[in-house]
């Protein structure tokens, strides 16, 4: 995408203009023809457009700091399809639908927007309300948020979850639905409905990966994380997969992601489970500082491995499996942020010594979300004044004499001024790196504070300014 008009196209649109005016006059026919001269000199002079063959590649850069997909293993008792609808784009797919076995326990983390979907309200609603053992259903589409849509918002909920219910024999209370897109656009929700009996047929174990694909929207790369947990002498498996690009801010972010395993752990044990690695993980990310009215984090856990039940009672299987499962949520975490719009570096900003963990939390994003942080990392420059200025307007507890700021390794300043041992060079060597840690110490208490952030480049705004389009 060019970055800005030429000199040519910015003299040949002055000249078009001159002759409109010259146009609607009478009486002008020298003047007229010598400005069409020179429009056809100057769209001469400009580079001819690519051929139909030699056309730039559809779809947006893939991200440099994207990982290799990974090989995600099938889980007993879920299913996956994915389907072309055409809810907004032509030629990929936009639907998947998951289909959970019967036993199946459900928890889920939403956005807390006051202007959240009509999907994210449904969801929360039936996930309060539920009761039994029956299966369960996912459906997710991208493209359209279904989001300030108002009544028709509800209707189109309606809509799925009774297409959906009808197509795998499920009650539409235990159909979960998300979509992901553009805001206040009506939902096509027919051309899901009409996708539902397609995908019931064409359902997979093996499907999670395309289902990956399925729901991004700007996003670059798929993502995917999977770990294994030894409980009981038996391997217990988890799977994710998540989309999320831009508008992405703790609380939660403009993400979606699903989480699947065969563990056997009651509702309300995964629902606390969730919730608490939620506040480290996917709250813990921030592209821009923008929260979305979409975002949706569901576990699913099936209850087909072999091993004691985890509930709320604190034992070695709780334990062991809540760390597996915190390390999918940040592996999926991290490649949203690594999949930040325009993004080029993965910034660590970690606080330590702060008085209190509000006050530590105040400075991570503080410095997580300036923009005169992120673009100075973007343009490489260890500009550590930045660091300073984003600590001193955060509301938290400083004290500019006790304040410690580092580059990695590097110690960049101390006691209210640069470190003797920093070097410009150093500061300037380590930026050129695509993975960085910005470190801060108060040197007031024992809070600490943890947030990942990305760079600011002109292809966050080429990408948001087009969005739409």
């Amino acid at each position: 995408m060019a970055k800005g008009k030429s000199d040519a196209e910015k003299a040949l649109k002055k000249v078009k203009k001159a002759a409109d005016k010259v146009d609607e006059t009478k009486g002008k026919k020298a003047k007229r023809a010598k400005l069409k001269a020179r429009i056809a000199e100057l769209e001469a002079a400009l580079p001819a457009a690519p051929a139909a063959d030699q056309a730039a590649p559809e779809g947006p850069r893939v991200s440099p700091l994207a990982p290799d997909f990974p090989d995600l293993p099938a889980i007993a008792g879920v299913r996956f399809a994915t389907a072309q609808a055409g809810v907004k784009y032509k030629n990929r797919t936009d639907v998947m639908l998951a289909d959970l076995a019967p036993g199946t326990v459900v928890a889920g983390v939403f956005t807390r927007s006051s202007t959240r979907s009509a999907a994210v309200l449904d969801c929360q609603q039936k996930l309060a309300a539920a009761k039994g053992k029956g299966g369960w259903a996912i459906l997710v589409n991208s493209g359209n948020a279904n989001a300030f849509t108002g009544a028709a918002g509800v209707e189109s909920v309606e809509a799925v979850c009774q297409a959906a219910g009808q197509a795998l024999g499920v009650p539409p209370a235990r159909v979960l639905t998300s979509s992901t897109g553009v805001i206040g656009a009506p939902l096509p929700h027919d051309r899901i409905a009409a996708a539902l009996d397609g995908l019931s047929q064409a359902l997979s174990p093996e499907g999670i990966a395309d289902a990956a694909r399925a729901i991004m929207t700007t996003d670059t790369f798929p993502k995917g994380a999977t770990r294994t947990v030894e409980l009981d002498g038996t391997t217990v498996t988890i799977a994710g997969i998540a989309k999320g690009s831009g508008m992405i801010a703790p609380d939660m972010a403009t993400m979606l992601a699903y989480v699947f395993t065969d563990a056997r752990v009651t509702a309300d044990a995964l629902q606390a489970m969730l919730a608490d690695l939620t506040r480290s993980t996917f709250n813990a990310i921030t592209v821009d500082g923008d929260t979305s009215t979409s975002d949706t984090l569901i576990a699913a856990a099936t209850g087909r491995a072999e091993h004691r039940e985890i509930n709320k009672t604190r034992t070695r299987n709780k334990t062991d499996f809540k760390a597996a499962l915190g390390e999918v949520l940040k592996d999926l975490a991290l490649q949203i942020v690594m999949d930040g719009e325009g993004a080029t570096k993965l910034v660590e900003v970690s606080v330590t010594g702060a008085a209190s963990a509000a006050d530590a939390r105040k400075v991570a994003s503080a410095i997580a979300n300036s923009p005169l942080v992120k673009t100075a990392i973007a343009g490489e420059d260890p500009n550590w004044g930045r660091i300073v200025m984003a600590v001193g307007k955060s509301g938290a507890r400083a004290d500019r004499d006790l304040l410690r700021i580092s580059f990695g390794d590097i110690l960049v300043a101390e006691n209210g001024r640069i470190a003797e041992s920093y070097t410009e060079e150093a500061g300037a060597a380590y930026m050129r790196r695509d993975r960085l840690t910005l470190a801060v110490d108060l040197g007031l208490g024992r809070a600490a504070s943890t947030m990942w952030t990305c760079d600011l480049t002109a292809r966050y705004i080429e990408i948001n300014a087009d969005y739409r389009s």
